[in-house]
């Protein structure tokens, strides 16, 4: 007896089932990388606003005070140690490190443990000037509308912070100008502190009444920076 029928695929039907799916996997592709980011971002938000959380019990206990600029060999603390005791995460070892609320997903250097940068403005609008000492919630008139964290940025000229006690935790803060997300120095001190593109075109942000935004870089000012505004 003959065999009838067809015993398999011919070459020009395989390529054209292997174009195909090329064809669906470049399609399929960015839109598995961007459901990838908006899952991070999710993230990130809810990260601050456990934080917020936690800064929030930490000023009922501390007569509405909030940390701002850490001191380096000093007696200032960093925010994310004093608000461990707040979280309802808790430290291993009382090491801010094992905190993964503390960490913005997207940070590309996982080494990083210090992901938010913190509101260390001090003066006026302009800045300039460092404010070390814990500030009153109460002398913030529009707490809505002031930046208290925000993604730190990443780069060559941004250090890795690998331990509480290493020195350049100390510009993990904001306080001028040039630190902002449209500034363009990539200086060591003055440069830009705040993401410029973490989260798409902008980054996100903890306000002074702790609720959690997401502002593009072009948008924000020192005006969101400036307690006595």
């Amino acid at each position: 007896m003959k065999m009838s029928g067809r015993q398999g695929f011919t070459l020009i039907e395989l390529l054209v089932v292997i174009a195909i799916i090329a064809l669906l996997m470049g399609i399929l592709m960015p839109v598995l990388r961007k459901t990838k980011e908006q899952g991070k971002d999710v993230v990130c938000r809810n990260n601050l606003k456990q934080i917020g959380l936690a800064a929030n019990f930490y000023a009922g206990e501390h007569d509405l005070f909030i940390p701002r600029s850490a001191e380096w060999g000093g007696d200032i603390k960093p925010w994310f140690q004093l608000f461990m005791p707040f979280l309802a995460q808790k430290a291993i070892n009382d090491d801010y490190r094992t905190v993964k609320i503390f960490r913005c997903p997207s940070y590309p250097n996982k080494e990083q443990t210090v992901c938010f940068v913190v509101n260390g403005w001090g003066g006026d609008r302009n800045g300039g000037e460092m404010q070390r000492t814990p500030t009153k919630l109460t002398d913030c008139p529009r707490p809505a509308s002031i930046i208290y964290l925000a993604d730190n940025e990443d780069g060559s000229w941004r250090t890795i912070i690998k331990k509480a006690t290493d020195r350049d935790v100390t510009r993990c803060d904001v306080f001028r100008p040039s630190h902002l997300p449209n500034s363009e120095s990539h200086d060591i001190t003055g440069g830009r502190r705040v993401a410029q593109a973490r989260h798409k075109k902008g980054c996100n942000t903890l306000y002074l009444d702790w609720h959690v935004a997401w502002v593009p870089a072009e948008e924000m000012t020192p005006d969101m920076w400036s307690f006595g505004q």
